[in-house]
């Protein structure tokens, strides 16, 4: 059975980190496009971060998490990361993972960032 399960959220102060995990199972990992999003309270889901399969060689990142989030695989383990440095407020949301063109979705990771 195909499956996405992310873990690592909760709550950081800001300035704080975190890295979120999402391991995948029933998939053949290493060919997979993975792509993190989130959610905040009342709002859509925005597209947070994407890495190509394999070697994961190319990542892109929305604007308001560049320089700050780095999206990263490990496909012995079929897990693709999310370190979350220099968290603000508005980054408080519900994370979760894709397999990039599918509806193959994780139950999300709350983040809360507050002093």
């Amino acid at each position: 059975q195909e499956q996405l399960v992310e873990s690592g959220g909760g709550l950081v102060q800001p300035g704080g980190s975190l890295r979120l995990s999402c391991v995948a199972s029933g998939f053949a990992f290493s060919i997979l496009t993975m792509r993190w999003y989130r959610q905040a309270p009342g709002k859509e889901r925005d597209f947070v971060a994407y890495i190509s399969s394999g070697t994961g060689s190319t990542t892109t990142y929305a604007d308001s998490v560049k320089g700050r989030f780095t999206i990263s695989r490990d496909n012995t383990k079929n897990t693709v990361y999310l370190q979350m440095n220099s968290l603000k407020h508005e980054d408080t949301a519900v994370y979760y993972c894709n397999v990039a063109g599918t509806e193959h979705w994780g139950q999300g990771t709350q983040v809360t960032v507050s002093s």
